[in-house]
């Protein structure tokens, strides 16, 4: 990695380990990792607020919070807060989640692209806010790159597919590709492990709650896999989501995630920034642990 930054990493601040995970996130930075973000599972605006107090000099972010859980007004003054806490280090990123998700919540959803325009809109219009952080859009397909190109200061995907990634990029208006301020992350199912089948078995697992959802698979049919998005819905309308597992092919599984010993992964993120992805965010697991045991093996890999 000596002519690549070193990637950011996704931090979930788990029940139980509020004070654990703050210390992994200074150890985060003094190892010189190039960002902190954290997505929607736990309190994503109060971990931030935490990090611009316990961190120094590394970028952090949501990655994302959801859109409809709380009033963009409400949340320009929470994004604004922390950025002036921090100096400018945070990045603010927003997405519409998912309809099993929203659902859950008795949250009513309208048309995304729509939504998120006027979310946008809502949040630059905020009454008393001063300076907001960039605001990231999460993407997958094109439509919402190109708002994100429009309205945003960023993308982020997660579990996109490298092959199909410099497509995407090439949505956004030149003047953002050329922008080095404007934000391209992706986040990245990792698993590190000498026993691969072990790695690669990890992140089937991880990645089974998006191979449920119509716009992932959507998406993964426009990457170039018909035939096995073909294979997950026939196998999903027949209620055999057992057999989940055994359709993420390989071809496709190294394609939109990292796993396998050191070295591969740490050629995979240079492929990812070979890519297109500015930042790529390392989500990790452990085929031997939990959160902690993986971002031990992710601290050895980097050092």
């Amino acid at each position: 990695m000596s002519n690549y930054p070193l990637p950011a990493v996704s931090l979930i601040p788990t029940p139980g380990r509020a004070r654990a995970i703050v210390d992994l996130a200074r150890e985060v930075e003094r190892r010189g990792f190039s960002g902190i973000y954290t997505p929607s599972i736990g309190d994503a605006i109060g971990f931030c607020v935490t990090l611009a107090g316990a961190t120094e000099h590394i970028r952090f972010g949501t990655s994302i919070v959801n859109i409809y859980t709380r009033h963009a007004a409400d949340y320009a003054r929470s994004a604004a807060f922390v950025n002036e806490l921090c100096g400018g280090r945070f990045d603010f990123g927003v997405g519409v989640s998912h309809d099993p998700v929203n659902d859950s919540l008795g949250l009513r959803t309208g048309k995304p692209l729509a939504d998120m325009r006027a979310f946008v809109d809502q949040l630059r219009g905020a009454p008393g806010v001063r300076e907001l952080p960039p605001v990231v859009l999460a993407t997958l397909r094109d439509p919402m790159i190109r708002l994100a190109g429009e309205v945003g200061d960023g993308i982020v995907f997660a579990n996109a597919a490298r092959s199909y990634t410099p497509h995407s990029i090439s949505v956004l208006p030149e003047a953002k590709r050329s922008d080095e301020d404007f934000f391209i992350g992706n986040m990245i199912p990792t698993c590190i492990s000498d026993d691969r089948d072990a790695a690669a078995a990890r992140n089937r697992k991880t990645m089974l709650f998006y191979m449920g959802l119509p716009n992932y698979r959507n998406y993964w049919k426009a990457a170039g896999y018909v035939e096995e998005m073909e294979a997950v819905e026939a196998a999903v309308a027949a209620g055999d989501r057992e057999r989940l597992p055994e359709l993420m092919t390989e071809r496709w599984l190294s394609d939109c995630t990292l796993y396998g010993s050191a070295s591969e992964v740490r050629e995979g993120v240079e492929r990812w920034m070979d890519a297109g992805v500015r930042t790529p965010i390392l989500v990790p697991s452990s085929a031997a642990g939990n959160q902690m045991k993986a971002l031990e093996e992710l601290f050895e890999t980097f050092a």
